[in-house]
């Protein structure tokens, strides 16, 4: 399994000279909640990016990485905003590995246990699926990629058919 950060607000950290949250050029939220599994996982960093600024560029990024790996199961974590954008994408190139891209609603510096849970999630989830296929986990829910919506207007994701 490889898990590759691309930004998002499950990365965000509060910047006191700016006062604004960016997205850092590191894994070190993801580090942080993998110190306590006893497993190692692959973990890359590749575009560091809130989800609202990335495009179709980064998105075929990503799809290389996942096409030029050895691995067949792969965890994205991803920014919210258009995180099914890029499920979609990835589900059009891939049909023969396991993809599962989560986030969070709040970054990791304000609520760890909501990315924790979610990263824990996906993990679990990546290692027990036997169906190929891009899905997505977030709130509880790990579900094929178009069967979870973003409400915005609850700030959650929700389970349609």
């Amino acid at each position: 399994m490889l898990i590759l950060n691309s930004g998002g607000t499950f990365n965000k950290r509060y910047n006191a000279i700016n006062g604004e949250l960016e997205v850092p050029y590191d894994n070190k939220v993801i580090e942080e909640i993998l110190e306590s599994v006893h497993l190692k996982y692959g973990l890359a960093g590749v575009v560091y990016k809130d989800s609202l600024d990335m495009d179709s560029q980064d998105r075929k990024i990503l799809a290389n990485i996942i096409m030029e790996s050895s691995e067949d199961t792969f965890v994205i974590i991803h920014g919210t905003d258009t995180m099914d954008i890029s499920a979609e994408f990835l589900s059009e190139v891939f049909d023969d590995r396991k993809i599962i891209l989560t986030g969070a609603m709040q970054p990791f510096e304000i609520d760890s246990i909501e990315s924790s849970l979610n990263l824990g999630m996906a993990i679990g989830f990546a290692q027990a699926v036997e169906v190929n296929g891009v899905y997505i986990c977030m709130n509880g829910f790990v579900k094929p990629w178009n069967q979870l919506v973003k409400n915005k207007n609850m700030g959650r994701f929700e389970f349609v058919e």
